[in-house]
């Protein structure tokens, strides 16, 4: 039977640098929460590993299919698990591409949930995450895929148990925004580690606790792409937004909202003045399992 897996949008409810590495790599504090807009990734049995992506945002691919995080992936598990088969996959690509949402990253993350059930690969979900960190520093906290606070290069994890639920509102300028270029441009001072405690019981209160974190690479983002100015401002004006931000290093921001009605109330309007934007309405998922 087909396995079919959510590969949820991964949003930074806040970003702060917090220190670069010898090596050049940034650390960063963030509390990372998942919606449920994404893509779906089908995996069904088969002699050899193939890919097919369709949605609306496949022709925006700027990798060749042969060569992308989801055959990466796919090889890597096989490789490790010592699985002789093949799968069949098929990738509806929904979220816009080098956005800021880990649009790649969670569709690894799903790759590799969906063929450790398809092949009855017996591994935990640390050995998963393992795994997932040789692809990429966002697939261990995509694997995850529950509201977790990141550290270290993004692959520290600790759980950020009791988010409340949101309405969420992502809203994207169709424009591509390649994270290294955002680091490159990224100037001090280094930020703090802005975790708190306890957990807000509702959407409300955990905008004011986010509102004076903040993300650090905000500016770096709007010199390669100013939209994101526009985005933010059209975000904070609506009726009932609680917090609007960028995330991850852009160009996607997002809107907190009270709840998922009030999200969709605020799509509506946003896509009719602004037909060109990508906006998806949704809410955060509470549960671990995103397979159907």
């Amino acid at each position: 039977m087909p396995v079919a897996v959510l590969a949820p949008a991964k949003i930074n409810l806040y970003l702060h640098v917090t220190g670069r590495r010898a090596d050049g790599y940034h650390l960063l504090d963030s509390l990372v929460a998942f919606a449920d807009i994404g893509d779906r990734l089908t995996a069904q049995p088969a002699n050899a590993l193939s890919l097919e992506v369709t949605g609306s945002a496949a022709a925006s691919l700027s990798v060749a299919r042969d060569d992308n995080l989801v055959l990466r992936a796919a090889r890597l598990l096989a490789d490790l698990a010592g699985v002789a088969g093949g799968a069949a996959l098929h990738l509806e690509k929904n979220l816009p591409i080098s956005a800021g949402i880990g649009g790649g990253s969670s569709d690894a993350a799903a790759t590799l949930r969906a063929l450790r059930h398809l092949w009855r690969v017996a591994i935990s979900d640390e050995q998963l995450r393992e795994i997932g960190a040789r692809l990429g520093a966002d697939i261990p906290a995509c694997l995850y895929g529950r509201a977790v606070w990141t550290g270290g290069i993004g692959e520290q994890l600790e759980p950020a148990t009791g988010l409340p639920p949101a309405g969420i509102l992502l809203v994207n300028p169709r424009k591509e925004l390649p994270t290294v270029a955002v680091f490159k441009d990224w100037r001090g001072p280094f930020g703090y580690v802005g975790r708190f405690a306890p957990m807000p019981s509702d959407a409300a209160g955990l905008a004011r606790m986010l509102t004076p974190r903040r993300n650090d690479l905000t500016m770096a983002a709007i010199g390669h792409v100013p939209e994101i100015g526009a985005v933010l401002g059209r975000l904070a004006a609506f009726p009932g937004a609680l917090l609007a931000r960028m995330s991850g290093s852009g160009a996607t921001c997002f809107a907190l909202f009270a709840n998922r009605a009030a999200a969709e109330e605020a799509r509506a309007a946003l896509t009719a003045v602004e037909p060109r934007w990508w906006c998806a309405a949704g809410a955060f998922i509470a549960e671990r399992d995103h397979s159907s």
